[in-house]
């Protein structure tokens, strides 16, 4: 079945475990079955080597989806929302947005311990640390890169003004609700005194910039999150991982593109996801801001916040992901190295860049 030991074959097997497992083949059958999708046995493959949400390829006769469930309880209030996750999606594929259609939700926390959703499998490359071959001349690499900046315009230019849409967030106060919100995920998960979460908290209250225009915002909007079309012109086939997703302060978006945004000469981070970036042909951060200004026209001046906030954020949920490592949760591995060991030094590295960042302004 090819997805480790995070699958177990039976119900039986699964309530003999002290640690429960990510994917019960019984109860996932029987949930396919029971929505039509599909039949007989079960061919599993786990996608990607995420610590947080988890994905499955699912193969069967007749149907070919992806199952895609949060980390294991408890899990922080308002997070790794897999029914909120699935409804955006719905909402925004008659917008005109790419996403996978969503073919079943499941809100029954005894199927699988928590909610989860299938969707179409898609056949297309998301680019991390290897470039595909017909995205690969110089030509293709800063195509590519104007291409994910040209879509996050596309997100950023949804009319949120009415309909259902309009219902996901709240935009009045976005800023000032993140910091407050993530302040508090840093004191309910923290295992080791990191001085610098605290302070940085303290600088992006004080140093929090007007909101210029609000709108959809992805929330994790980065390469990786993207699936490029596996031939032919360079295009967005599909962009993935709303869990994120409201309305808000569209810069919070372009912030956090900017600052993961492997680049050459910069200081790099864990969050730097999609390496290939680092490479002649890619635009520049600054060159990536000044596309995406040319469609809204706002000031930028304070876009080192936004990157700082970006990078604060991403350091106490990556902490988070490292606690569930101390207490045995983890033990996977990020391109061959313990993701404790990553993660014990990469989140100080991801303060440290973000205070840089803070110390522009």
């Amino acid at each position: 079945m090819g997805a480790r030991q995070d699958v177990v074959d039976t119900t039986a097997e699964a309530q003999r475990l002290t640690t429960p497992p990510l994917l019960i083949v019984e109860r996932v059958e029987e949930f396919l079955d029971g929505a039509g999708l599909g039949a007989g046995p079960l061919h599993i493959r786990r996608i990607g080597e995420g610590q947080s949400n988890v994905s499955f390829r699912i193969i069967r006769r007749g149907a070919d989806v992806v199952l895609r469930r949060g980390p294991r309880p408890p899990l922080p209030p308002s997070t790794h929302d897999m029914i909120r996750e699935a409804h955006l999606q719905q909402l925004l594929a008659p917008l005109g947005v790419p996403v996978p259609k969503i073919l079943a939700v499941c809100a029954d926390t005894h199927v699988l311990g928590v909610p989860f959703y299938v969707m179409d499998f898609l056949e297309g490359d998301v680019v991390t640390d290897r470039i595909p071959a017909h995205l690969d001349s110089l030509a293709q690499r800063r195509e590519s890169g104007e291409v994910v900046l040209d879509m996050l315009v596309r997100l950023h230019s949804v009319d949120t003004s009415h309909g259902e849409i309009a219902k996901v967030g709240r935009p009045e106060g976005y800023l000032k609700r993140q910091v407050e919100r993530f302040a508090g995920l840093w004191e309910m998960g923290a295992t080791r005194e990191l001085p610098q979460v605290r302070a940085l908290a303290q600088w992006l209250e004080a140093n929090r910039p007007q909101t210029q225009r609000t709108s959809l915002i992805h929330g994790d909007y980065r390469m990786g999150n993207l699936m490029f079309r596996s031939h032919g012109a360079v295009r967005v086939q599909a962009v993935l991982d709303w869990e994120m997703a409201t309305l808000g302060d569209p810069l919070a978006d372009l912030g956090y593109l900017s600052a993961t945004w492997a680049q050459a000469g910069t200081p790099a981070t864990l969050m730097e996801l999609t390496t290939v970036t680092s490479q002649p042909g890619y635009p520049t951060r600054e060159q990536l801001a000044a596309r995406y200004n040319e469609h809204f026209g706002l000031d930028l001046s304070a876009l080192p916040w936004y990157q700082a906030l970006a990078l604060w954020k991403a350091a106490i949920f990556s902490e988070a992901i490292y606690t569930r490592w101390r207490q045995g949760e983890g033990g996977g591995h990020d391109g061959g190295q313990d993701v404790g060991a990553v993660l014990e030094e990469g989140v100080p590295r991801l303060l440290d860049v973000a205070a840089a960042h803070a110390a522009r302004l």
